[in-house]
């Protein structure tokens, strides 16, 4: 089946300029036009676009998915330099889980802190709190904060 761009768009929830875009920085070898000139995407495209999608919400800048696209076209021979790419965007990927973790973590201290402040109606209600008075949900990020990790 065949799409045209504002169809592709909307079936990948994104803006027809993004894949212009897309196209004009050569991420789209497979991009075909009707007798009119539109663009026509295949179900071959929709496949590839998603994994941009993925790959650029990871992280990947447009010149690693451009390399990884020359490499796809290369065949099999390619195969290991591919492996190597996902291997170090998954790993990049993972650190920013990690990363993301402890921001949630360190929002739901605060959001602990401030319903705790709000119940007692005073911040100072923490000040001879210790560690353990803490809960163990939010004791983690509390102390990263404290300096004690």
């Amino acid at each position: 089946m065949l799409y045209t761009i504002g169809e592709m768009a909307k079936k990948l929830e994104v803006a027809p300029s993004t894949l212009r875009y897309y196209e004009k920085e050569g991420l789209l070898p497979f991009v075909e036009r009707s007798n009119g000139g539109i663009r026509m995407f295949g179900d071959r495209g929709y496949e590839l676009m998603s994994l941009i999608g993925c790959l650029k919400e990871s992280g990947m800048s447009i010149k690693d998915i451009k390399i990884f696209i020359k490499w796809m076209e290369e065949g099999d021979s390619t195969i290991d330099q591919r492996l190597a790419l996902f291997e170090r965007q998954r790993q990049a990927t993972l650190k920013q889980m990690e990363q993301l973790q402890e921001t949630l973590d360190t929002l739901n201290y605060k959001c602990w802190y401030y319903e705790t402040a709000k119940k007692a109606g005073t911040c100072a209600v923490h000040e001879n709190m210790t560690s353990d008075d803490i809960p163990e949900n939010v004791r983690t990020a509390y102390e990263r904060m404290k300096g004690h990790l």
